[in-house]
């Protein structure tokens, strides 16, 4: 027969066993509420309350950028200098157009098309160290007066020709008006002094006059059959009418001006001009 032996008691103090159950259940309850947050959606951290130095931007950067882009596209579009409202007319409501005029302008600052403003309106306008490239060069067409071509003709046939011989050939007072504008053209230019009394200048064509109507030389001109043939003179002239034969040399010890003759009686032709305004 076996004897059965009674397990010794063991002794726990009092409260023990409850500490321990409640450490249990609490610790549960944490693992608990850690799974719970984990699950649960975070929640928007609360904005800053703007306050002091803080610049308040927009609460999305690409709907400042977008603004930006339609108030750019407004002011490239535009026939003409647009002000603030209009500009404001066209963008969502509550847009700040002065930021994004500022924006712009400070974005364009340093590029080829500036944005300025222009009798309190804003537009797009090349920069001011680039208006260079905007030049361009245009022959200007001008049609000569009746009054320039025939004395550009009487230049041509009987050069060097004084302006009195001008006049006295035409049979009217020939402006100096209409010479400027043959000198101006390139087509006549001074030739040298007369040697007569007071060495008056003389007048002669320039290679540009041949240039444009195609002749090799002043002696290239059409003579007197050839300007009947092609109907530029009346059939019932005058008798003893001739057509001068031009020449490159100048007539009656006639010489040409260097450059500083040439300057200086220039700007005894240009006086000349002086004087007649101030006598009429």
């Amino acid at each position: 027969m076996t004897d059965s032996t009674e397990p010794d008691e063991i002794d726990v103090p009092e409260g023990s066993v409850d500490e321990a159950v409640s450490e249990e259940v609490e610790s549960e309850e944490a693992v608990s509420d850690e799974v719970a947050d984990e699950d649960a959606a975070p929640e928007e951290a609360a904005p800053e309350e703007a306050g002091g130095t803080v610049v308040s931007f927009p609460a999305n950067a690409t709907d400042h950028a977008q603004l930006m882009r339609m108030t750019e596209a407004l002011l490239f579009a535009a026939a003409e200098p647009l002000d603030i409202d209009s500009i404001a007319a066209r963008l969502p409501a509550g847009a700040d157009v002065g930021a994004l005029i500022e924006d712009l302008q400070k974005f364009y600052e340093k590029r080829g098309v500036n944005l300025v403003r222009v009798a309190n309106k804003w537009m797009l306008r090349t920069a001011e160290d680039l208006s260079f490239l905007m030049e361009r060069s245009a022959v200007e067409q001008r049609k000569l007066s009746r009054a320039a071509m025939e004395t550009l003709a009487i230049i041509a046939y009987h050069q060097p020709v004084t302006r009195a011989e001008i006049e006295e050939i035409r049979g009217v007072t020939v402006s100096k008006g209409t010479i400027d504008v043959l000198m101006e053209t390139g087509w006549v230019r001074l030739r040298g002094r007369k040697r007569t009394p007071g060495r008056p200048v003389t007048y002669g064509t320039t290679e540009g006059f041949l240039l444009h109507f195609g002749l090799e030389n002043i002696g290239d001109l059409p003579g007197l059959d050839e300007l009947k043939a092609a109907g530029m003179l009346d059939g019932r002239l005058p008798p003893g009418f001739e057509v001068p034969a031009p020449s490159d040399v100048g007539g009656e010890g006639d010489g040409e001006f260097d450059d500083e003759e040439y300057g200086e009686a220039l700007d005894e032709h240009l006086a000349q001009g002086d004087g007649e305004e101030n006598a009429g």
